[in-house]
């Protein structure tokens, strides 16, 4: 049964949108268009999705795995961990696998993320009245635009989150416009995003928020949102089940991230805002924003311009990442872009948004993607500017350094020998790429629950940042080399201290819980 937000918004929004649409130099919607929608805008859209496929798949493999892939590979099946839900490290593994340990085939998932983001982003313009310009501009836009090009090359949590919040921004947008149904689907949508990251509450809790504060407010009182509601706990059930029996570990992990670098987030989000699409891009989804404020066709979405600053709030409070509003960024550019299209109707307007796409595009790119050799990156800013480039350089170089130590010790100690590293990415990397090396341990994050290792092992090669953390665990250690990856990155592991250390003190079982570490 339709609501009255349905009845009184549906016919009036489709009446007020097909002019945009016509402003928009966009095809108006057939007779077959449902609720007076341009059509979409399957060439330009497509084409983009074309390109963005081909230069990903061809630089997939550039530069190496990330570390956080390194660590997916090395997680063991589980409905959750202390660090994450299950479903990333699960799709990892999995495609390792198969694969035979491809980082191409790796990689098609983060590809897949990014070009599924393009297309939701398309239809949000859709759904908010742009012909084909606003889709294309839209697409090309996001699509080019430096943290999506930065989480379309790598799989990582944020990766496939990407393309979550993509998805329930244009349903909730669809809901609030046209089809009160589409949150069902937003829901569900949800309900799957909780098994990669638990963010998508912030943002759902923050669009109820906005719907509470700016309307339209008696949206909350029909059935459709709260069903919506029920649908993502059903669906994501499993994964909020092992939360609650594990003691919410996420929240430690949360907190734990805050102790580390919280100053530093609550400072970097700031300025992050503007260059997480690109400086120039920042015009244009600010336009956008704004638009869906001021716009009577668009009043039942001012819930997501409130929510906007509800989850930087978030943001801030957590003081976990920086990166954790930037996914409304594209529900706003995507009304910029009808803004820009219905405004680009000479030719020097339509050439001056072409070109700011594209001078957004070639800095992106140059940032986001590995464009720059690998011997070349250091002596570049990128690497200072893009922390998951400098993540995915030297993890070969590494373990042949370290396997080099390990050659050295005695068969007697090699006999009684583990390997422990300081991150996840060390180990991961070791694990991926050694030959012939003692098993690995490391205690940070869900690999602490891997360990300790046996008690016969009174001998550990070391590898750790802080060359001044191990004696306090061992008996004694000495320094026998240190991490240089050739080309000058200054990653994590870059001069780090290979030590070879003995006797743990009071034996594994007493020092381990001192290596553990949540970071």
């Amino acid at each position: 049964m339709q609501t009255r937000c349905a009845d009184a918004t549906g016919p009036a929004t489709a009446r007020t949108l097909v002019p945009v649409a016509s402003a928009t130099a966009g095809p108006i919607a057939s007779s077959r268009a449902p609720w007076g929608l341009p059509a979409f805008a399957w060439r330009p859209v497509g084409t983009a999705v074309v390109v963005l496929a081909v230069v990903l798949s061809v630089l997939s493999t550039r530069y190496g795995y990330h570390r956080d892939e390194l660590y997916f590979r090395l997680l063991r099946p589980a409905w959750g961990y202390i660090d994450q839900p299950p479903l990333t490290p699960a799709l990892a593994r999995w495609i390792s696998h198969v694969s035979g340990d491809s980082l191409f085939a790796l990689r098609i998932p983060a590809t897949l993320s990014l070009l599924g983001a393009v297309v939701l982003v398309a239809l949000l313009a859709r759904e908010l009245g742009g012909g084909s310009g606003a889709q294309a501009l839209a697409a090309w836009g996001f699509g080019t635009a430096a943290t999506p090009l930065i989480f379309g090359h790598t799989l990582l949590t944020a990766t496939l989150d990407m393309a979550v919040w993509a998805a329930v921004l244009w349903l909730v947008a669809r809901a609030l416009l046209h089809d009160p149904r589409a949150w069902v689907a937003a829901g569900a949508v949800a309900g799957v995003g909780l098994y990669n990251k638990l963010l998508v509450v912030a943002l759902l809790g923050a669009v109820v928020l906005g719907l509470a504060l700016a309307g339209p407010r008696h949206v909350l009182t029909t059935r459709w949102p709260w069903i919506g509601g029920l649908v993502a706990v059903v669906v994501g059930a499993p994964n909020l089940v092992y939360q609650a029996t594990h003691g919410w570990p996420q929240l430690s992990m949360g907190s734990a991230l805050a102790a580390d670098h919280a100053s530093d987030v609550r400072i970097q989000m700031w300025p992050f805002q503007l260059v997480a699409l690109g400086p120039p891009l920042a015009v244009l989804w600010i336009v956008g924003l704004v638009a869906l404020w001021r716009r009577p066709a668009w009043r039942p979405l001012r819930a997501l311009v409130i929510a906007y600053p509800v989850v930087l709030v978030f943001t801030f409070a957590g003081g976990a990442q920086v990166y954790y509003a930037w996914g409304l960024l594209g529900a706003f550019l995507a009304a910029g872009a009808v803004v820009a299209a219905g405004w680009a109707r000479t030719r020097g307007r339509k050439v001056a948004v072409v070109a700011l796409v594209a001078l957004n595009a070639a800095g992106s790119a140059a940032i986001g993607l590995p464009l720059i050799p690998v011997s070349a990156l250091g002596s570049t800013p990128i690497g200072s500017i893009n922390q998951t480039a400098r993540d995915s350089v030297g993890w070969p170089t590494y373990v042949h350094q370290v396997e080099a130590v390990v050659d050295t010790l005695p068969a007697a100690d090699r006999a009684h020998a583990v390997v422990l590293t300081g991150n996840y990415g060390e180990a991961g990397a070791l694990s991926r790429f050694g030959s012939g090396l003692p098993p690995v341990y490391s205690g940070q994050n869900a690999l602490g629950a891997y360990g300790p290792p046996p008690e016969s092992a009174t001998v550990a090669v070391v590898v750790e940042e802080d060359a001044a953390a191990p004696p306090t665990w061992f008996a004694s250690c000495t320094v026998a080399a240190r991490l240089d990856d050739g080309v000058g990155v200054d990653n994590e592991e870059q001069g780090a201290a290979v030590q070879v250390c003995r006797d743990p003190r009071g034996g594994w079982a007493a020092a381990w819980p001192h290596m553990r570490h949540l970071d």
